[in-house]
């Protein structure tokens, strides 16, 4: 009898490209899965045949904004580590690494179409005009949200791994019903069409939720763009572990188009998520995106990415920074300046000052507030566990139990 061989749980060597899946692709005989890439991290710009018109309709006002929007929200993801570090937030979520993916996507979308985040699309939520600041208010613990999703059409931040993808089908399966309404009454076709966009990871990938979404999407041709940002580490699990090829492959099992997109890439993620979207609102039905990047730092404050990966790996990903190969293709092409690159840096600076600002300006949470809002009405269990809080809270010599203080200053 032959050993069992049983998968591995260590994960020292491996490789972070896409060549194990492009093995694994070779030995069941499917074709390599092309990565479109329009500007290299050599700064140089190429062309495509599908999105290179897409690429086109950016000038260079629209490359400088794109350039901005990624160093402001950099700048952002800095500021609010260290407010987590210094006690002010109770967790923070770092997204450096994944500029291009966010910027590029939540640019190509328009004011109509609406976003379904998961808890990292800071860039997303800039794009769409969410209130950094006001975004603080959850990761602070003082709020369940902290935003109307009704003024941007971003929805608030899921928790929930790859709960969002079934809301943003169902979502965009009512829009379907909505437009089909409104044509009947209006044949001419005022009303902008709309699309939705439903943000995910490699991990969540392979939750069951992402599969039921696509299968209800596909079923339904629903107006729905799933942007998978396969950033290599669902915590500490590889992506290759994850998945023995790339992930937009799984869009040929539903029978919509999948495409896969250099996530570091922030000219051609525009490019590609603006035909998605495109294709989408047209009515042709879903697409799946895999942007290819990379999370530089770690998964959430609470991590210790070195437990996990080598520091070699990171290096490799930073000599692909997203703003790096952008800021050379501006500076060789004439588009942008060291005036520029010192306002946009002048203006991240402000941005952190005024999300530090306000931030420290938040009231304190109390975490009576989460036994308070467990249930609508009183309920014996939480009593129960509320009870044996206040007493080990009260068991610290010297201290008083959490929140009392602020009680009592209140009055």
């Amino acid at each position: 009898m032959g050993a069992t061989h049983l998968p591995s749980t260590e994960f020292d060597g491996t490789a972070v490209d896409d060549q194990l899946e492009a093995d694994a692709e070779a030995a069941m005989g499917e074709p390599p899965a092309p990565m479109v890439q329009l500007l290299g991290p050599d700064g140089k710009l190429g062309t495509d045949p599908v999105y290179g018109q897409y690429a086109e309709k950016l000038d260079p006002e629209k490359l400088r904004g794109l350039y901005a929007d990624m160093a402001a929200i950099r700048r952002f993801d800095v500021e609010a580590t260290a407010l987590q570090r210094q006690g002010q937030l109770a967790l923070w979520v770092p997204l450096t690494g994944q500029e291009a993916a966010q910027i590029g996507s939540g640019r190509a979308s328009k004011p109509q179409d609406y976003i379904f985040p998961t808890y990292r699309e800071h860039g997303v939520a800039l794009t769409r005009d969410v209130d950094l600041a006001e975004l603080l208010r959850q990761f602070r613990g003082v709020s369940n949200g902290g935003w109307n999703p009704k003024d941007t059409n971003f929805h608030l931040y899921t928790l929930v791994l790859a709960a969002q993808t079934l809301h943003a089908v169902g979502y965009a399966m009512g829009i379907q019903r909505d437009q089909k309404s409104a044509a009947a009454s209006d044949p001419v076709g005022t009303e902008p069409q709309a699309a939705v966009m439903a943000y995910f990871g490699d991990g969540a990938s392979s939750e069951g939720d992402v599969h039921e979404s696509m299968v209800f999407a596909a079923s339904y041709n629903a107006p729905v763009v799933f942007f998978c940002q396969n950033n290599h580490w669902a915590i500490s699990v590889p992506s290759t572990v994850q998945t023995r090829i790339p992930l937009s492959h799984r869009a040929k099992g539903y029978g919509f188009p999948g495409i896969r997109v250099d996530g570091n890439d922030v000219i051609a993620v525009h490019a590609v998520t603006e035909w998605a979207l495109d294709h989408a609102r047209q009515g042709k039905g879903p697409v799946l995106i895999e942007a290819f990047t990379y999370r530089v730092g770690a998964h959430t404050t609470a991590d210790d990415p070195t437990k996990y990966r080598l520091s070699a790996e990171e290096d490799a990903w930073r000599a692909k920074d997203p703003l790096l190969r952008l800021e050379k293709y501006l500076r060789a092409e004439g588009m942008a300046d060291d005036a520029f690159f010192a306002k946009v840096k002048a203006d991240g600076d402000d941005l952190a000052a005024y999300v530090r600002r306000t931030t420290h300006d938040l009231e304190t949470p109390d975490i009576r507030t989460a036994f308070a809002n467990t249930y609508v009405e009183a309920h014996p269990l939480v009593a129960e566990e509320l009870a044996w809080f206040e007493e080990y809270s009260a068991g610290f010599a010297g201290e008083e139990p959490a929140g009392q203080a602020e009680t009592e200053a209140g009055h």
